[in-house]
């Protein structure tokens, strides 16, 4: 993986990410150059440093995007604030779930991403009094399958935007709708949606919607799930029957025992002040209490019940999540009339966590492999 930051695995993935998912080379660096010294100082410290100088980075382009939209060039500014959207919010992400700011930070990433669009819409789905609010990607003018497509323990919809899959399913006559689940995104920041075990809920939300639309095929309704969303889609597909085919991008077999393997140190953690994180993500407030529900969080007993053509890819060189937990998705999917499972290799790329180090290459994989089992 390239390492613009020597020895800081965290930012590396953030920048990683950003680069994968539309940013460039040199606006990276521009904003990155300030702050290689705070690098130095740990994953945590310093965040504070990250979030200014990318900020300032994202204050020139939506400058920029803003005179381009005066001027009429409506394509030129859209792709600025897009770019706008990537920079700022890998840069929310990295800060602690109490710093000072944040949710306005991220109020200003819902504005800029809005400008951003094209095609896609926002939407909310009803969800248990409230909702989850999504975007959606419509291919085609008829009923056309769908995709809907969950973040992990960090990611926001806006991430799954900026990293195009959406783009990829239309160009195969796929939607796609981009969902904050509870415990992420907007759901969390805003309005206090935690995450929960049982996320067959989310996905009975997300099809219930799906079936109101007059541009859905109900028949063909997949769920594609990256990081945690790689335990949250295979648990989800093992008990809402309504579901098509499930991908897991990325295995996150055994949550439960990754959180007890990061007390030991052992393994890359995804985002700094991590227990912090953790916490909010899942409403807790008590590390060793959480420790011990976090032991629900797996999927052991529970692919068993996965009924549908089921995709597992994972990059051999995962440092968050042990490689043998997709071998394990694997040999316990036992029920799936269609069980693949995809390992991305250093010498092809796409082999770190999600494949953030060439995310194309595993994007395009499982938008192929939706197609041909829609079809």
């Amino acid at each position: 993986m390239f390492e613009y930051f020597p020895g800081n695995y965290v930012w590396n993935l953030g920048v990683v990410a950003t680069l994968n998912s539309g940013g460039l080379i040199d606006e990276v660096d521009r904003a990155c150059r300030p702050i290689k010294e705070a690098a130095q100082r740990g994953e945590d410290a310093g965040t504070a440093d990250f979030l200014r100088a990318w900020t300032e980075l994202t204050d020139e382009l939506a400058d920029r995007a803003g005179e381009a939209e005066r001027a009429g060039h409506v394509r030129t500014a859209k792709q600025l604030y897009a770019r706008a959207t990537n920079y700022l919010c890998q840069a929310e992400r990295m800060q602690s779930a109490s710093a000072p700011g944040r949710l306005d930070t991220y109020r200003r990433v819902l504005a800029l991403q809005e400008k951003a669009f094209e095609t896609v819409t926002r939407v909310e789905v009803p969800y248990e009094g409230t909702t989850l609010p999504a975007y959606f990607s419509r291919a085609g003018t008829g009923r056309a399958p769908v995709v809907i497509m969950w973040n992990g323990l960090d990611s926001t919809k806006e991430h799954m935007y900026a990293s195009r899959h959406w783009e990829e399913l239309a160009a195969r006559g796929i939607s796609c709708l981009m969902v904050d689940c509870p415990g992420s995104g907007e759901a969390l920041r805003l309005q206090g949606l935690t995450a929960r075990v049982d996320t067959e809920a989310w996905a009975a939300a997300c099809v219930d919607y799906l079936e109101t639309r007059d541009d859905v095929d109900p028949a063909r309704v997949g769920l594609v799930g990256w990081s945690l969303g790689g335990y949250y889609a295979p648990r989800a597909a093992a008990f809402e029957k309504r579901l098509a085919l499930v991908v897991a991008w990325g295995a996150n077999h055994d949550w439960g025992a990754v959180q007890r393997r990061r007390l030991q140190r052992e393994g890359e953690r995804p985002v700094p002040h991590y227990w912090e994180h953790v916490l909010w993500v899942w409403g807790h407030d008590d590390l060793e209490r959480f420790i011990d529900f976090a032991g629900a969080v797996t999927l052991d007993g529970v692919v068993e019940k996965i009924t549908v053509p089921f995709l597992i890819c994972h990059g051999e060189n995962d440092r968050q999540i042990p490689l043998e937990y997709a071998h394990r998705s694997y040999d316990q999917a036992t029920a799936s009339p269609d069980r693949r499972l995809r390992i991305f290799t250093a010498a092809e790329g796409g082999a770190e966590h999600i494949g953030l180090d060439h995310l194309s290459h595993p994007s395009t994989y499982i938008a192929d492999w939706v197609a041909e089992v829609f079809r």
